[in-house]
């Protein structure tokens, strides 16, 4: 796949600061970019960043991945303190089940 044909759609519904919006999407088009790179089963990305502010929950942040893939997308939720941790820990958690999924396709020899 051509690195240009990946897309990735970045939602914020939290109240960030226009450089930081612009640096959580940079960092998160750019790992996601390199795990599709070279591969042609992934084929877009979708990221969202809301703020869960309550009683029971206040300053934190939960960030959404989704990696569209085929046969089946991969999604991973995380909730932290921060928003950029958040954003790492979810990123974190696609990159691991794509990587793992990937090695469970190379080694279907294996299976009965």
């Amino acid at each position: 796949m051509d690195t240009q044909d990946f897309r990735l759609e970045f939602y914020n519904e939290a109240p960030l600061l226009e450089e930081l919006e612009l640096e959580l999407a940079a960092e998160a088009d750019s790992r996601l970019r390199e795990l599709a790179e070279g591969h042609t089963d992934i084929v877009g990305a979708s990221v969202s960043v809301e703020e869960l502010t309550g009683e029971e929950t206040p300053h934190r942040y939960q960030v959404r991945a989704m990696v569209y893939m085929r046969p089946e997308n991969v999604v991973a939720i995380e909730k932290q303190e921060t928003v950029k941790g958040a954003l790492k820990g979810a990123l974190g958690a696609v990159q691991r089940q794509v990587r793992e999924y990937r090695e469970k396709l190379r080694e279907r020899w294996k299976q009965p």
